[in-house]
């Protein structure tokens, strides 16, 4: 049986910051995710020095023209991440784009994982009705994994609540990488569609993100070590 692999989030402006998390999660977390606040904030090669003899979760959710997209891959291929992220919802010619250009951009033996984020997990019913999609969370993401799987990714990026239906619909293959995890208790913060680690991991999630859960806590390696025995047990 396959083990549900944590990724810690390590959203944040400072690298400072960043650099004490990383430290105190090493042997605690199976990778880090940098996106696009700390990207953003602190640059290209801030995200090399993080994620230095890391497993990264490099996650910009890349979204633009077929070309752009895929230069956009193309000049992020130094960094060295294990998974990286587009939108589902640029179609089927961007994806594909992306593929190509992961497939001719970077080693064989070091390609990273192209997942496509299908329905983010701050969105609800009444949130894709306001952006003109009629279907449920659901129904939305399924056929968003359809199309993605197609085409060329390797996994999608859902909520828990949608495991399931992705995996009667495509079966074990896809990698499903699953945010808006929160442990029992936990503040669900900006998050709407929501499991904790075991229901994830029971499920049938690869890998599971957990962020404020971890950095706020009073001794954040404690509190991934606490996920990663849940994990284990589930």
């Amino acid at each position: 049986m396959k083990r549900t692999r944590l990724i810690t989030a390590l959203d944040t402006q400072n690298i400072d910051q960043a650099r004490e998390w990383a430290r105190a999660l090493d042997g605690h977390t199976d990778a880090i995710k940098l996106g696009m606040e700390f990207t953003y904030a602190c640059g290209l090669p801030a995200v090399a020095e993080i994620a230095r003899d890391r497993s990264l979760f490099l996650d910009l959710k890349l979204h633009d023209i077929p070309n752009t997209v895929a230069k956009g891959l193309t000049s992020l291929a130094p960094l060295g991440a294990s998974l990286l992220t587009v939108h589902a919802s640029g179609g089927s010619a961007m994806l594909q784009a992306a593929r190509a250009a992961i497939d001719e951009a970077y080693p064989e033996a070091r390609r990273p994982c192209l997942l496509a984020v299908t329905v983010l997990t701050s969105l609800d019913q009444q949130g894709l009705h306001e952006i003109g999609i009629d279907a449920t969370p659901r129904e939305q993401v399924v056929r968003l994994g359809h199309m993605a799987i197609a085409v060329g990714a390797d996994g999608l990026v859902c909520s828990a609540e949608e495991i399931a239906p992705l995996r009667d619909a495509l079966g074990d293959k896809p990698v499903l990488v699953v945010p808006g995890i929160r442990p029992a208790g936990a503040s669900a913060d900006d998050q709407k569609r929501i499991m904790t680690p075991a229901q994830a991991a029971q499920a049938g999630a690869d890998w599971i993100v957990v962020g404020r859960p971890i950095t706020r806590a009073h001794n954040p390696a404690q509190a991934a070590a606490a996920i990663q025995d849940e994990l284990r047990n589930a």
